[in-house]
């Protein structure tokens, strides 16, 4: 019986990642159980939701936030909490909402 793919003698001890910048590659935005919400009209521009995503969910051109990357988002919060309050322009809603 042949296997497509590598085997366990192929894949590295604990698991490690040997290619650096590969998480591109898996969507794993099915993940989460709530979702960032983004307002262009409220955004000031800080781009601290940028430099705190852990997964570089946050989509940014030009020097400005165009939107939320849902393909690799993972629902963690950290966006919106980073988010000024007086903007609040990143909220969480629960991923059964509809989408804006």
């Amino acid at each position: 019986m042949s296997r497509a793919g590598p085997g366990w003698r192929d894949i590295p001890r604990a698991g490690l990642i040997l290619a650096a910048g590969n998480a591109v590659d898996y969507e794993t935005g099915d993940w989460r159980s709530q979702r960032p919400v983004w307002s262009r009209e409220r955004c000031t521009g800080c781009l601290l939701c940028w430099v705190y995503c852990p997964d570089g969910a946050v989509m940014v051109e030009g020097g400005k936030v165009v939107g939320i990357d849902y393909k690799h988002c993972k629902g963690c919060g950290i966006c919106a909490h980073e988010c000024p309050p007086k903007s609040a322009a990143i909220r969480m809603t629960s991923e059964g909402e509809a989408r804006p």
